[in-house]
């Protein structure tokens, strides 16, 4: 779905969500004025289609044990990318990564209990097998939230229908 398929409903759906994520249907549809049917409808196209990915809690990972942020870019040898990513994948602190353009090849994000353990996860990183050279930086405060709803709600939407099908 792209963005242009997004109306100013879907959009306030998707912030009355992140605001109150316990919230169901008739919750949503009191929040919004508009009917249950219409909420559930519309959230299921938007699952379907791909936008919400998932009703899963956020974690903090500080709050769980590790306050360790970091930031790993990787430079991989040629044709190698698929075996890096197996590797990275076995390895729990790896919290997310991306192949890159630019400097680099892939920008991971990695979490650590501490410094020393940081530093452990920094070399079983670039020990893995086709990882040619590797830099990394410490986090140390978070100045903007991740924040899609917020995008979306500045982005030009057309006005919302108000039924369920559109």
């Amino acid at each position: 779905m792209s963005r242009r398929e997004l109306d100013s409903l879907d959009v306030a759906i998707l912030a009355a969500l992140r605001d109150s994520p316990r919230a169901g249907y008739l919750e949503l549809s009191r929040l919004l004025q508009v009917s249950r049917a219409t909420v559930q409808a519309r959230l299921d196209r938007l699952e379907r289609d791909g936008v919400v990915s998932g009703y899963g809690p956020d974690v903090d990972l500080a709050a769980a044990g590790y306050p360790v942020l970091a930031f790993a870019t990787l430079e991989i040898a040629q044709g190698r990318l698929d075996e890096v990513t197996a590797a990275m994948a076995a390895i729990p602190s790896v919290v997310e990564a991306f192949a890159t353009t630019g400097p680099g090849d892939v920008h991971c994000r990695l979490a650590a209990s501490s410094h020393e353990d940081l530093q452990r996860v920094l070399l079983e990183v670039s020990q893995i097998p086709g990882v040619a050279r590797s830099t990394s930086v410490i986090a140390l405060t978070r100045l903007v939230q991740h924040r899609p709803v917020e995008l979306l709600q500045a982005a030009e939407v057309p006005p919302a229908s108000r039924t369920g099908a559109r």
